[in-house]
């Protein structure tokens, strides 16, 4: 009876895994070219990053859990990378698109990113993350649209715009960089574009209401954005619906992005768009033009003028931000289903930014510290537990009298904590934070020094989540953050110079691996063969990506039945490997051996592991009968433990596989590898000789 109950669940399960690869998101295919070309977008012809051709770059249209595979050839004359503003890269901060867990992109080099917008929705932005690079272009617009079965909780607008919107230097990029390098400050920006351009025009229906999917990819400067003669409504900030509260005008802060619905409800003309700088001396401002398809008169009249530079009036606004309780976002269930608010803080980290000067230059810094970046990226000196590169020590919790100085920086914090942060703004200039990898809760805006009674202000019930916040001059922001996304991920402030990395620890994080670590096995000799060809064959066919013809094979040593591909070539290498196993362990008796099958990426080296344990156990000659019997009982009840163990991790981690090759066979590339108890660290060995290779090689 226990035999044909394997039987039927094996078969039950193995074709609901089947059936999930097929149902997988969609993959969206992309190949782009970074180049230098020439715009005018202030009147003087200057030089800009273009991708494909386009400045601003391509704009990234996406559903919810699209798979992106992205191509980004590299032809500038410098290193190169592009991070993707606010997106979550569920364990995978390798694709963030920043130094430390990316290596820059060499010239005439290319690199391919693979991330997945996985439950997120709404508007986001792209941007170069290496040098001043983003000062010259290379930005774009990237958006999440809901999927069709997940409502919204507002009507279908009749059109979509989106705004990119950013401070922009006449001087090129490069001498952009001699100044923060020389020690100074950069000089107040040339002006203010849209989309690229001083003057911009979007065109709809009288009656009818448009998206507007408005970005801040600036590098310093705050801006307020509003539309002669029409209310803006709030519906979603950075993956969160909002109370959709009506404004005339809105701030927007450096690395933001905001969606606003805006009725055509005027009398049919032209309209001014308008941006302009906030709490700057000089107030910059660029306009663009909403124009009626119906429009009996040009734009005419002043440009509606912004608000004052009154920051109680902007964080009042800010306050006024609240989270749609009982709307979804990407997933069917409401936003408010999670009560941040009841969960108790594991502690409190207080992040205090200013501007001092070290070694003779001015430098930015957290807590005392410059962040400098290290010649070896910080996760894999964290995984190879590399000395000398960084020290999770080098940064405190909170701002002391210590003097200033220089370090990579690396906050460290354990997985599943919920903490709570507070940036402290002891400039006289308005800051923006951002965390990669995550959204967090932005509970409380206040002015003047944090102190413990400042959280009698948050609001625990309905403050939204975004990825980043603004922290305005002489004052003070706090937010709660879920550390559920493990890795190591760049938290930063708008300024591009400064960096600090912080570190959701977890004893096996590093790199794109997920681990099965089966149940070990004491086996003995003759049993090694039909053990592994089970546990082997199981995990083949429940990760098949091409044709499989299934086989039932019965072991003749346990009352148990195995599934195989039926694939000759694929039955004779596992065979091959499984030989090479048998006879590591004749030469070593005494040891206890292990056996990995790693499936991996063929060009990025990132790999999912199955491993299984097995140790041979010498019996004495006296052993009775009865007990092993016994043993063997218990042997085929661990068996088909580890059988069922796979079953279940194939199905919670189908989303967890390398992109499908453009191969043949019915497997992903793969690599059986042996190895014993007494080498110390047996996946690190592999995963240095697939850095140095490559990537493993295939079995031949």
């Amino acid at each position: 009876m226990g035999r044909e109950v394997l039987l039927s669940l094996l078969s039950v399960l193995a074709f609901w895994s089947v059936w999930m690869v097929k149902a997988e998101d969609a993959y969206k295919y992309y190949t782009w070219t970074v180049t230098y070309g020439t715009a005018s977008p202030l009147g003087p012809s200057q030089q800009v990053i273009l991708i494909n051709g386009q400045f601003p770059g391509p704009r990234l249209d996406t559903v919810t859990n699209d798979n992106i595979i992205l191509n980004l050839i590299n032809k500038l004359d410098q290193p190169f990378l592009l991070t993707w503003n606010g997106i979550k890269q569920r364990k995978n901060s390798w694709q963030d698109g920043v130094l430390g867990t990316n290596c820059a992109i060499p010239p005439n080099s290319n690199y391919t990113y693979k991330f997945q917008t996985k439950d997120q929705i709404g508007s986001y932005t792209y941007f170069p993350s290496t040098l001043m690079h983003r000062a010259a272009g290379g930005f774009g617009i990237l958006n999440i649209y809901a999927r069709s079965v997940i409502p919204v909780p507002y009507a279908k607008p009749a059109g979509d715009f989106s705004l990119l919107i950013g401070d922009w230097y006449k001087s090129n990029h490069k001498a952009l960089q001699q100044v923060l390098d020389s020690g100074k400050p950069l000089s107040f920006p040339d002006g203010i574009l849209i989309n690229g351009q001083s003057r911009s025009s979007f065109s709809g229906d009288q009656g009818k209401t448009y998206m507007f999917r408005v970005s801040n990819v600036g590098l310093s400067t705050s801006f307020n954005f509003r539309i002669q003669g029409h209310k803006l409504k709030l519906v979603e900030v950075e993956g969160s619906h909002v109370l959709q509260n009506m404004y005339n005008s809105l701030d927007v802060h450096v690395g933001q992005s905001v969606t606003l619905l805006v009725t055509l409800d005027q009398s049919p003309k032209d309209y001014y768009i308008v941006a302009s700088t906030r709490f700057t001396e000089t107030v910059l401002t660029a306009t663009a033009v909403l124009h009626y398809t119906n429009s009996r008169a040009a734009v005419s009249g002043p440009v509606p003028a912004g608000p004052a530079n009154d920051i109680a009036w902007s964080m009042d606004q800010a306050r006024s931000y609240r989270w749609n309780l009982t709307s979804n976002a990407a997933r069917p269930n409401p936003q408010g289903s999670f009560h941040y608010g009841k969960i108790t803080t594991s502690r409190t980290i207080v992040l205090a930014n200013s501007a001092p000067i070290i070694n003779g230059k001015q430098r930015y810094a957290v807590n005392g510290i410059s962040f400098i970046n290290s010649d070896t990226p910080l996760k894999l000196a964290d995984y190879f537990n590399i000395p000398g590169v960084f020290s999770i020590n080098s940064i405190q919790t909170a701002p002391s009298d210590s003097a200033n100085k220089l370090a990579t920086s690396v906050m460290g914090a354990s997985l599943h904590e919920f903490i709570e942060v507070v940036f402290q703004n002891n400039e006289d200039t308005i800051q923006s934070w951002h965390l990669d990898g995550y959204d967090f809760w932005v509970v409380g805006f206040g002015t003047g020094q944090w102190t413990q009674d400042s959280r009698k202000t948050y609001n625990l019930v309905d403050a939204l989540t975004r990825h980043t916040t603004q922290v305005y001059p002489k004052s003070w922001t706090a937010i709660l953050v879920s550390l559920d996304n493990q890795g190591m991920w760049n938290l930063r402030k708008s300024n591009n110079s400064f960096k600090l990395r912080f570190f959701s620890s977890f004893p096996a994080i590093a790199m794109n691996c997920e681990v099965c670590q089966l149940k070990e096995l004491e086996v003995e000799h003759f049993e090694i063969r039909e053990v592994l060809r089970s546990i082997l064959h199981t995990i083949f066919f429940h990760r098949a990506l091409g044709l499989v013809r299934p086989k039932d094979i019965d072991l003749e040593l346990f009352e148990i039945t195995y599934v195989q591909c039926g694939d000759v070539e694929l039955e004779r290498k596992i065979d091959e490997k499984i030989d090479q196993f048998i006879d590591k362990v004749e030469k070593h008796p005494n040891k206890k051996n292990q056996i990995c099958l790693s499936f991996y990426e063929v060009k990025n080296k990132q790999a999912t592991w199955f491993s299984n344990k097995v140790e041979r156990l010498h019996w004495n000659s006296d052993t009775a009968a009865e007990a092993r019997r016994a043993r063997r009982t218990a042997l085929e009840c661990s068996l088909r433990d580890i059988l069922f163990q796979i079953i279940r991790f194939v199905n919670e981690k189908r989303d967890h596989v390398p992109p499908i090759p453009n191969l043949d066979g019915v497997s992903f590339p793969y690599e059986i590898t042996i190895s014993s108890s007494s080498d110390s660290a047996f996946g690190m060995d592999m995963f240095k000789r697939m850095l140095q290779t490559g990537h493993p090689t295939m079995l031949s």
